[in-house]
């Protein structure tokens, strides 16, 4: 039998979560696992993407729509209090206003890596800098912290095979989101705060494809700079769970149908050639067909409903016209992760919205 899938239940490992915030202590749960990455947004407001990981630990906040380095959020106030077994607890008050305002609408999106593992480069040889961090080789996610060196080197990501895309910052210095993704060459990046084109800079991933066992970073400041903590979010494909690849638009309001072999529960997703934003769909702010209640990761403005998609059993279609999404012969790259895979490991297909 045709093997479609590895993960039966893709909510184990990544999970999208709506509340309404309270402006005191809140717990939130139904997650379905205790989340090591949490990205947080109001929904109805301007206020910046807010990223907390258990690697970097709870009280360091980062934005990413801004430049600046994380924050830590006073023991007082605290952002986000704990990870909790089936999902997490904000605080009374936030740096951002991105995690609990009181009466505001917000949306969480969880990932789950839950292994924890070092590397001394010098006693394994697995790369030439130390490294540590949280991963899940199941589901192809690694969280992996470094200090940089402002020197050619590579850093064991923690995971058996080689990611399709690692997402980069600079933790204690104002510098951009670097963005590797395997559809662009690696001597290109993009900057997941700008709504910037793809640009060649050959020092931030030294020309150098991630393997199975590191990736490679060059002297760039957004990628290793000498003696900062960096942070870096790795992803690798996982049929029928995850998928990190590009599509070419038509213009046409029966737009470009892309493949990814699931029915997607998130889509992220950027024009590579052109300046323009990036923009990021869920099944849970939009239940059915079609999907346009969209946020840019670049810009801390609230929610708006543009650019149709249609999720599909076995990948997403664009119903619309607009550049943002299918402008005729560009070039788009995305991620995406599951809600269901197109046919589980039984050989039982999942069903269409």
């Amino acid at each position: 039998m045709a093997v479609y899938t590895t993960i039966d239940d893709p909510a184990i490992y990544f999970n999208t979560k709506l509340y309404t915030g309270t402006g005191s202590s809140l717990a939130i749960t139904g997650v379905g696992f205790q989340p090591d990455w949490i990205w947080f947004k109001e929904r109805g407001a301007i206020r910046s993407h807010a990223l907390v990981d258990s690697v970097r630990t709870r009280s360091k906040v980062i934005f990413a729509d801004l430049t600046s380095a994380e924050e830590t959020s006073a023991a007082s106030t605290n952002d986000l209090k704990s990870f909790d077994s089936d999902g997490f607890t904000v605080g009374v008050t936030n740096v951002s206003g991105s995690f609990n305002t009181s009466s505001g609408t917000h949306v969480a999106w969880n990932w789950k890596a839950g292994t924890s593992f070092t590397n001394d480069a010098s006693s394994t040889g697995v790369g030439s800098i130390d490294s540590a961090g949280s991963v899940s080789t199941d589901a192809g996610f690694s969280i992996c912290s470094y200090t940089g060196t402002g020197s050619n080197a590579t850093v064991k990501h923690g995971l058996s095979t080689a990611p399709k895309m690692i997402i980069f910052k600079n933790r204690n210095t104002s510098t951009d989101w670097d963005v590797y993704h395997g559809s662009l060459a690696n001597t290109e990046r993009l900057h997941l705060n700008t709504t910037g084109a793809k640009n060649t800079a050959a020092h931030a991933f030294n020309s150098t494809s991630p393997t199975t066992a590191v990736f490679s970073v060059g002297n760039a400041d957004n990628t290793n700079k000498s003696s900062s903590p960096m942070i870096a979010y790795c992803f690798a494909e996982k049929q029928g769970y995850s998928k990190f690849g590009s599509y070419t638009g038509n213009g046409n309001a029966d737009g470009t149908f892309v493949y990814t072999g699931f029915k997607p529960a998130m889509v992220i997703g950027k024009a590579s050639s052109r300046v323009d934003v990036w923009w990021m769909h869920d099944n849970k702010r939009d239940i059915d067909n079609p999907v346009d209640l969209r946020l840019m990761p670049h810009s801390s403005g609230a929610e708006g409903a543009e650019w149709d998609l249609d999720y599909l059993s076995n990948g997403f279609k664009i119903r619309d016209t607009d550049a943002q999404t299918n402008g005729s012969g560009e070039t788009y790259i995305y991620m995406a992760f599951a809600e269901n895979p197109f046919v589980n490991s039984n050989g039982v297909p999942c069903n269409a919205r």
